[in-house]
């Protein structure tokens, strides 16, 4: 059998694009997938009104976007509050589990903490 391409889409012998006759459509999409798993989630250990003293700095590359925003969501869980896109600044310490996990889908060491000698002021 022959396999016809028209403007780079695969089409069958009259012409029609393949991808409309339903060929193995789901199949394709889950081959496409750069990756199959989901980030675990975490729990805050940290009280509404515990003082911001810890400063968090990361640059996590754009082809790790989904871990980014795992990240994200996980640090305004935590109760931290965003000075700039990547510097943000809430409780201190972050959990031991927490910190194993970065290393573990290889962001941890993309990212810098600082202790605060004072607590940062929240604004209301």
């Amino acid at each position: 059998m022959n396999t016809h391409y028209y403007k780079g889409v695969k089409v069958n012998s009259l012409g029609i694009p393949t991808f409309l006759l339903g060929d193995n459509k789901k199949s394709r999409i889950k081959n496409n997938r750069k990756r199959s798993y989901y980030n675990i989630s975490f729990g805050s250990p940290f009280k509404n009104n515990q003082p911001k003293n810890l400063l968090v700095m990361y640059d996590i590359p754009s082809d790790m976007k989904k871990e980014r925003d795992w990240f994200r969501r996980h640090l305004i869980k935590f109760g931290y509050i965003m000075i700039q896109k990547s510097v943000w600044v809430g409780p201190s310490p972050l959990p031991k589990d927490f910190l194993n996990y970065l290393k573990e889908i290889k962001i941890g060491d993309n990212l810098k903490t600082f202790k605060l000698e004072k607590s940062y002021p929240i604004q209301k």
